[in-house]
């Protein structure tokens, strides 16, 4: 069964990218310096027309597309949200068999596997993320800086010391879902569950930072204020989790009235599993090998791979071939007076390792 629209999320990231835009990504290898707000402090949000116009070339649903428009600068947050998640996802399967590539996402989201439920996890934490650092740089009008005791927002951004506002970034983002419902189907509960472990991993990396404003230097006068963690350290906290994710079936809670997941019983045994835990990713279906071209991915043939470490489990056993090829790279470098390094250029040879078709 399809999904309920509202819990979609990571179709959501996938779509909110105009075509032109999300083709661009193609290309992307995972390793990219993450930068989580391109021009993040250098535009202001869309105004007026441009906002509503932004709102509408969104892949939402009539619900999200009117909270949209009602949101200046949260347009432009979704798409830092879809980036976002596509760049982190692409660094953290760069080794893998499944890369997260754009190609056959749109068939994944339909099942119930392992990378399903990591693309949930992924796109909720990266608009979670996302929507609490656009508060505090400034970029939505209807939120600020977090919360921090005795800290005005307009004195938080004189300082430099504006808080990332996880609070409203979840309670906008419980409402942008929308309300829970498929309780009476295993997909849209697993989804769900999925979506939340996303929100809990960009909730356990928020840590408290302070500044220091004493006479030189002394903390005689200290400012604190709530800040996430790079989504880098989000990324890895999720693919770890997708790791040791938990296979479920359902079971009915005859004392509640509603599906609950659990972990299927072992060979033999007359009782059901344990119920996964809050943050443990979950998935109903093996994966495929994703070895060769399907409805799913791209496969592996022609991919990159390291002949030590990855080459024998990316190939699939086909084998690989090598080639070789120049690199032009600075070397020698000098500090020069002044205020300038000299380098020349210098080539080497290196060798690269591809799976074979």
């Amino acid at each position: 069964m399809r999904p309920p629209p509202a819990l979609a999320l990571a179709a959501l990231c996938l779509l909110a990218l105009p075509a032109a835009a999300a083709a661009a990504y193609f290309g992307l290898t995972g390793r990219e310096v993450l930068t989580p707000f391109p021009g993040l402090g250098t535009a202001a949000p869309a105004q007026g027309g441009a906002h509503l116009k932004q709102c509408d070339l969104l892949k939402l649903s009539r619900r999200q597309k009117q909270l949209c428009r009602r949101e200046p600068g949260l347009a432009e947050t979704l798409q830092d949200a879809a980036h976002l998640s596509l760049l982190e996802c692409q660094f953290q399967f760069r080794h893998e068999r499944w890369n997260c590539s754009l190609e056959g996402r749109t068939g994944l989201l339909k099942r119930g596997f392992k990378e399903t439920a990591f693309l949930y996890a992924v796109s909720s934490a990266a608009l979670t993320h996302t929507l609490a650092r656009a508060c505090s740089a400034g970029r939505m009008e209807r939120c600020t800086c977090d919360d921090s005791p005795g800290l005005e927002s307009r004195q938080a951004w004189q300082w430099g010391v504006c808080g990332d506002n996880l609070k409203y970034s979840t309670k906008f983002l419980n409402n942008f879902l929308g309300p829970k419902r498929g309780s009476k189907d295993l997909r849209a509960r697993a989804d769900a569950h999925n979506t939340h472990v996303g929100i809990k991993a960009v909730k356990s990396g928020l840590r408290t930072t302070c500044k220091c404003h004493g006479v030189s230097g002394s903390c005689a006068v200290r400012t604190c204020w709530r800040q996430l963690s790079p989504f880098r350290e989000t990324g890895q906290v999720l693919k770890l989790r997708y790791d040791s994710a938990v296979k479920v079936s359902s079971a009915t809670n005859e004392a509640l009235g509603r599906l609950e997941l659990w972990a299927p019983a072992r060979p033999g045994s007359p009782t059901k599993g344990p119920a996964p835990r809050p943050g443990d990713l979950v998935y109903m279906e093996d994966s495929p090998s994703f070895c060769r071209p399907s409805k799913y991915s791209p496969g592996t043939a022609g991919r990159v791979c390291s002949r030590e470490a990855s080459c024998s489990s990316l190939c699939c056993g086909r084998g690989y071939d090598t080639q070789s090829r120049l690199v032009a790279f600075s070397c020698h470098c000098q500090v020069q007076w002044c205020c300038y390094v000299e380098c020349q250029q210098c080539v080497q040879e290196e060798l690269v390792y591809t799976c074979k078709h």
